[in-house]
């Protein structure tokens, strides 16, 4: 089975490094420049992928040279593409950067006219059944709402990175997410409220199992519909159980190097804790130091590098053993 099917956005970023932006009319040397991969699915699966889970992305991918060059950086990371729905009129999300090096800043002049995201009519409905979890974004709405629909009924859990609610459509997408993961900004857009701490409990709508609010270095807010046992413990709560109520996850203290995609890595972290069936504490915990180590790096962490975070002794179990001892 796959643990991880993904639907949603895979993005190119062309970076050009240069001294100084140019004036206008102007002529400047590159001094280098580089290829980066993103999109939120993209860094999702590729994160999970990393941590040590079988993912396949079964978003759009067009005929074009960005597409192929998506679709190498998937295999690259063992992502499988076969399920990918390819339109010669889709591409990813393609962005030309220009990095200024004197002062730091950058400019970004990106396109996003082409069909890209989820489609309306794949993948198949077997390759959805056939997933642990589904994880979508919000572009393409109309085949998210599609995927989602077809993987509640088999009982997929359905992981959702929603930063836009633009679409009309977009409510009933939002409802369909069982695993709800937003930052504070566009929590506080979705529920008015400003406190990650209400506005998680908020957003445990009916059908919604979990909710998440990351809120960067001050950590996450998560609520879950059923009570469960405490990391690393799997979860057996009884259908009888209900929940609801908010709890805080510390964020790991890092110093933090490159804090781009720390919010992709913690969804990816999330859906494959979630199909590996862990407790929602897990889940969070299991994120919260994904999203940490990625901070204090470029490049995706891997598994090996979690686990290492995961191992340091916490704040409050450091204080208990610097504690007299009496005698």
């Amino acid at each position: 089975m796959i643990d991880v099917l993904g639907i949603g956005c895979a993005a190119v970023d062309d970076v050009l490094y240069v001294d100084t932006y140019p004036s206008a009319d102007s002529k400047l040397q590159i001094k280098r420049s580089e290829r980066r991969f993103g999109g939120l699915t993209a860094i999702a699966l590729i994160a999970a992928a990393k941590l040590g889970g079988r993912c396949a992305f079964a978003g759009l991918l067009g005929e074009d040279e960005l597409s192929r060059s998506v679709e190498d950086n998937f295999i690259r990371h063992g992502i499988d593409v076969s399920h990918a729905v390819r339109r010669p009129e889709s591409r990813p999300v393609h962005a030309t950067i220009v990095a200024a090096e004197e002062t730091g800043t950058r400019n970004i002049f990106f396109e996003a006219s082409a069909p890209t995201g989820a489609h309306s009519s794949g993948p198949s409905e077997e390759v959805i059944r056939a997933s642990k979890v589904l994880f979508l974004d919000y572009l393409g709405v109309a085949g998210g709402i599609r995927a989602a629909t077809v993987a509640r009924k088999a009982g997929v859990p359905v992981v959702g990175d929603l930063e836009d609610d633009r679409d009309p459509d977009f409510g009933e997408l939002l409802v369909l997410v069982d695993h709800l993961i937003i930052g504070r900004e566009f929590a506080t857009r979705l529920t008015g409220v400003d406190d990650p701490q209400v506005a998680v409990e908020k957003l445990m709508t009916p059908g919604r199992e979990t909710a998440v609010v990351t809120c960067g270095n001050e950590g996450a807010w998560y609520a879950s519909r059923r009570p469960e046992p405490p990391f690393p413990f799997p979860a057996q709560p009884s259908p009888q159980e209900e929940g609801g109520t908010a709890r805080h996850q510390p964020a790991f203290p890092v110093k933090a190097v490159d804090t781009t995609g720390c919010g992709d890595v913690f969804h990816g972290a999330y859906a494959l804790a979630l199909a590996r069936g862990e407790s929602v504490e897990s889940r969070v915990r299991f994120a919260a130091a994904a999203a940490a180590v990625k901070a204090t790096q470029a490049e995706v962490p891997s598994a090996e590098q979690v686990i290492e975070l995961l191992a340091r002794p916490t704040r409050v179990e450091r204080a208990k053993d610097q504690r007299p001892q009496r005698r």
